[in-house]
Formats: structure tokens, C-alpha cells, sequence
């Protein structure tokens, strides 16, 4: 069956610069690498598929002759030699790679065939592409074959593997509005995401004064390390619940508040809820709708420093009557008309 073109098999243009074709051949690799899908013969052969491409399009010479003649590049017979060697032939390594294949099957005499990686920069793809795949360090691959110093091996399969850091858990958690500002206390079950399994059980305080969205760190509460190596960390990220009415922006927290229109009038006191319990507040003569009363200390503790609080806001509505009583409305007109003589005789003097 005729191959694909290289370029379409890495999704990009002819015009594709370096890093272009090393990014696209990334995230295949990633989607398609054996490891992450187990007994997918597709997967296996999409990963063959991109890696051969690779191994053309990021070598600038085989580039050259791939754009001018195409897969007829590396026929056998082609030029002067073999050009079908860079793909490791019968023989397992090839002429100039450095680095060890991968058993990928025959080839198309039936021959044992591998596939290798030329460029002296697998390891930083692979590490980039798998990140703690293996034992929580980035790595895994090589220049030097499965033998990074920051992977789980050396030198290739036959020797003991160094001690390493375990690979970091992630998980969330919701909070109540009010358990977010005081801090609180939570059990949590974690669980293997493929199995279900419960790993770990773990009580966590969570720090008065956490913001929604932001995580907290568990030191060593991870994945085991390995070779003897510490464990990882549990990255645990907070979810905030909405509190009906409240709002919090950092360490200051805004509510709303209806008054009656004669308080709002003439001034006097009113009760506000906070979450410390409720207060009362003088309220000024002549406070409008949309104005903001301020509770010091009433807001939210800093988490860097708990002694420190921040403020409430109150915005102001005033409660206007739906029904008012005769007397009562004959109150309001005799209070119209004083204040639109008091406005008449204010025009009048400054005339």
C-alpha cells in the first residue's frame, strides 16, 4: 500500500518551519504512542506512521530529497546507496542515529524492522510528551536511548533503575462560602481515576481566607517515588460555593441591604447581617439608593496573614411603600409642596 505523504501525515504545510513539524509531531505522538493506548494495534500504527515522517521531515538533508522525489528518496536503489537504511533495515541500528529503536514489527520483506530517533532531541519530545509518565519524572527518553539520566532507567532495560521523585495527584475540592472564609476541616477519599480503587484517605484543613480557584499543596502526599525516592505532592484546588446575596472580590466582601424611605429621609439606625453576626449601623440623613455603608473588619481573613480583614460593603436600597394610608399621604403631598417652596425660594435668592 502507497505510503502517505509526510507532510499530511503530520498535519501541516510544505512550508512547515522546524518547530511547526516538532509540535505537530508532538501531539500525535502523544495521542498515538503505544503506552498510553495498550493492545491498539490502529494507535501502534498511527505512532509508526508519524514517527517515519518525523524522522524525514526533521532531518534537513532527507527533507531535501523527500521534497524533490518524494518517497522515491528512500526506495532501495535509490542514488548511491541504500537510502532505506535511516529506517534501521534488518540490521537494527542505523548509520548515523544514536540512539536505540524501537520494536515495531516487519517491514514489507518480512524482516525485523525499528524505527530510530536521529536528532539528539527525542528526549526533550518525549519529555515534554509524557512529562511523569515515568516514575513522576520528566524524561523517560533520550539521546541516549532509554538511559536519561532523569528516567527510570540507564543505559537501556538490563541495569537498576536511580531513585526518583513520585509524580504529583491532583484533585478538587468545594467549600462552602462561609467555610472559605473561616477555614475548615475535610476528609477526603482519593481514588485510582481508571479503577475507582480509594488509595488514600486523608484529612485536610483548608486555611481561612482561600480564594475559589486557588490549590493547595500537600507535601508528600503524591505518588509513591521510586529507588527509594521521595513521594510526589497532592495539588488540592479549592472550589468556593456561591452564597446567595454575597460576593467576595480578594479579602472584601459586598452584600446588599434594603432601608425604609423615611430612615433613608431623616437618617437613623439599621441592622446589617454579616458574618460575624449582625450590627447595627447608623444610617445619614439623606442617603440615596446605590450608596455604600462600610463595615471595617467585617471581610474576609488575608491568607498570608489571618490578623488582617478585610471590609463589608453594604449597598443601599431604599423600600419604597406600595401602599400608603390616607393620613399618610396627605403627609407626603404637605412634604412635596415644603420642599418645592424651599427649592422656589433658594431660585428666587439667587436671582
Amino acid at each position: 500500500m502507497a505510503k502517505r505523504d509526510f507532510y499530511e501525515v503530520l498535519g501541516v504545510g510544505r512550508n512547515a518551519d522546524d518547530r511547526e513539524i516538532k509540535r505537530a509531531y508532538r501531539k500525535l505522538a502523544k495521542k498515538y504512542h503505544p503506552d498510553t493506548n495498550p493492545g491498539d494495534k490502529q494507535a501502534e500504527q498511527k505512532f509508526k506512521e508519524v514517527t517515519e515522517a518525523y524522522n524525514v521531515l526533521n532531518d534537513s538533508e532527507k527533507k531535501k530529497l523527500y521534497d524533490q522525489f518524494g518517497m522515491a528518496a528512500f526506495e532501495d536503489g535509490f542514488g548511491t546507496g541504500n537510502q532505506s537504511d535511516f529506517y534501521g533495515g534488518s540490521g537494527g541500528q542505523s548509520r548515523d542515529s544514536g540512539f536505540g529503536g524501537f520494536d515495531f514489527g516487519q517491514d514489507r520483506n518480512g524482516t525485523y524492522r525499528e524505527y530510530h530517533f536521529e536528532n539528539g532531541d527525542m528526549g526533550d519530545i518525549f519529555g515534554d510528551i509524557f512529562g511523569n509518565m515515568f516514575h513522576g519524572e520528566a524524561g523517560g527518553f533520550s539521546g541516549e536511548g532509554f538511559g536519561s539520566r532523569r528516567s527510570g532507567f540507564q543505559d537501556g532495560f538490563g541495569r537498576s533503575a536511580r531513585s526518583g521523585r513520585g509524580s504529583d495527584l491532583q484533585s478538587e475540592v468545594s467549600v462552602s462560602f462561609e467555610d472559605a472564609v473561616f477555614g475548615c476541616e475535610r476528609m477526603l477519599q482519593l481514588s485510582s481515576g481508571e479503577s475507582g480503587e480509594k488509595i488514600q484517605k486523608l484529612q485536610v484543613h483548608i486555611p481561612a481566607g482561600i480564594e475559589d480557584g486557588k490549590s493547595i499543596r500537600l507535601k508528600g502526599k503524591g505518588n509513591s517515588g521510586y529507588g527509594g525516592g521521595p513521594a510526589g505532592d497532592l495539588l488540592l484546588k479549592i472550589h468556593v460555593e456561591p452564597k446567595a446575596g454575597w460576593e467576595r472580590k480578594g479579602v472584601d466582601i459586598y452584600t446588599t441591604a434594603e432601608i425604609p424611605f423615611i430612615t433613608a429621609v431623616l437618617g437613623g439606625e439599621e441592622k446589617f447581617s454579616t458574618l460575624y453576626g449582625d450590627v447595627m449601623c447608623k444610617i445619614p440623613a439623606g442617603t440615596q439608593s446605590g450608596g455604600k455603608i462600610r463595615l471595617r473588619g467585617k471581610g474576609a481573613p488575608s491568607l498570608k496573614n489571618p490578623s488582617v480583614r478585610g471590609d463589608q460593603y453594604v449597598t443601599i436600597r431604599i423600600q419604597v411603600p406600595k401602599t400608603v394610608s390616607p393620613e399618610a399621604a396627605e403627609k407626603l403631598k404637605e412634604y412635596d409642596r415644603a420642599m418645592k417652596r424651599g427649592y422656589s425660594g433658594k431660585r428666587g435668592s439667587a436671582a
